[in-house]
């Protein structure tokens, strides 16, 4: 049965079970990408939209970093700028609790990604 004509919550045939085309994307495997790592990259991203929302804040991300606008779009899938992002919130506590509140997220869920980046 195609993907597309399969009922979601329906059991998979057991064609289907071996065949990743049609696996859910949650049970599909990627070599480095966890569901955690996936999530911690997710959060870091939405606090990156964050960051860029303000100029001033956005430039002060730049100029820390070093990066350059262009550095940052290439590199965005990188877990070491994904982890930059996190460790500029964490450096001003100013940020930390406002993106927090922005993104409604406990703060310390941004540490928590981190580590989950840097494993």
């Amino acid at each position: 049965m195609p993907l597309s004509t399969r009922r979601v919550g329906f059991p998979m045939e057991h064609s289907e079970r071996d065949n990743p085309a049609v696996m859910p994307m949650e049970t599909q495997t990627n070599p480095g990408h966890t569901e955690e790592t996936g999530d911690a990259a997710g959060l870091a991203l939405r606090a990156l939209g964050w960051v860029l929302s303000d100029q001033h804040r956005a430039q002060r991300f730049l100029d820390l970093t070093g990066l350059t606008p262009d550095g940052l779009r290439t590199s965005l899938a990188e877990p070491e700028t994904l982890a930059a992002v996190l460790d500029f919130l964490a450096a001003h506590e100013p940020d930390l609790t406002a993106a927090a509140e922005a993104l409604q997220v406990d703060p310390a869920q941004f540490a928590a990604a981190r580590e989950r980046l840097t494993l």
